[in-house]
């Protein structure tokens, strides 16, 4: 039975170890924490009954046939013995996954694969202090990861094709949708096209052009809808008779005219990014009880969308 070590048992490693017991693999978790891991284990267990319940548990396996693929530990030798993949999930602090890399490279044989969860540091700064760099790949995930299922591939200059292969084929086993990023680059594409998004809505309302309530629904209410299914390239190829080139010559000069007329990149921490903060925070409370609640709701509405999308 293949092996895979996932190092750290926050809301990240937990999420990737019940992808990958959802695969049918042996799961080993482990955190420096004390006691952590086992902690993540049952609430696993609850999550993944709760899921059966609902009849949205990934995989051919029952919950119970899934736990039984999951054990937990407080060391690291013994997390990572016999296993060819290992999942790195600590804090996304660049100092701490270098230290994880460095002691995990030192108990494993040359040829298991070394991955990292980051969302925002590229591979060649995280695999900095290890030595056999071919080996060593980013795979970042979308969260919640158990229904957005996307994971960005990201090789380090150095990462070898077949290190790329095995993982793309890793992921979608177990049902995630892999994209390979022929190299690194600052935010990977996911964050990038989420910051021009950002960056946009955020002037929109800035500018008083629109409230940030109207400025969500333009994404959940008209974009979002399209963007679920087919991405910007295929929407826009489906938009006119004769394709994307046809689309090109009708609305190109117009794209090209608005994306002159934005504006310079917004300032998060300016005085007038109070206001669009507090619009947000009547709609919705920061408090954690409001958040939670919104979270819960997110995640509920992402397991409906995950179980439409598999059934088309």
């Amino acid at each position: 039975m293949k092996i895979i070590s996932v190092i750290g048992s926050g809301l990240i490693g937990r999420s990737w170890a019940m992808v990958f017991i959802s695969g049918g693999f042996n799961v080993k978790i482990y955190d420096n924490q004390p006691g952590q891991a086992a902690k993540a284990i049952t609430e696993i267990r609850r999550q993944l009954e709760e899921l059966e319940e609902a009849h949205m548990l990934r995989g051919e396996l029952s919950a119970a046939q899934q736990l039984a693929l999951l054990s937990s530990y407080d060391d690291l030798a013994q997390a990572l013995e016999g296993a060819f993949f290992v999942q790195e999930c600590v804090f996304e602090q660049l100092e701490v996954k270098q230290s994880v890399f460095q002691d995990v490279e030192h108990l494993v044989g040359k040829d298991v694969i070394l991955s990292s969860s980051t969302s925002c540091l590229v591979p060649s700064s995280v695999f900095s202090k290890v030595q056999n760099r071919s080996r060593c790949i980013v795979s970042h995930p979308v969260n919640p990861p158990y229904y957005v299922k996307l994971v960005e591939l990201v090789p380090h200059p150095e990462t070898a094709a077949t290190v790329m292969d095995t993982t793309h084929a890793l992921m979608t086993k177990v049902g995630q949708a892999p994209v390979c990023l022929k190299k690194e680059i600052d935010g990977f594409a996911l964050n990038r096209v989420q910051a021009a998004i950002i960056a946009e809505s955020w002037r929109l309302v800035q500018d008083g052009i629109i409230s940030v309530k109207d400025i969500d629904l333009v994404m959940s209410e008209g974009l979002g809808m399209r963007y679920a299914f087919i991405g910007p390239m295929e929407t826009m190829h489906l938009n006119a008779p004769e394709g994307l080139g046809d689309y090109m010559k009708r609305y190109g000069e117009g794209i090209m005219r608005i994306l002159n007329s934005f504006g310079p990149v917004p300032d998060f921490f300016a005085e007038g990014a109070k206001n669009i903060i507090d619009a947000m925070c009547e709609l919705i409370p920061s408090d954690r009880q409001h958040l939670s609640a919104r979270m819960e709701r997110r995640d509920q509405l992402l397991m409906g969308l995950a179980k439409l999308k598999k059934d088309h």
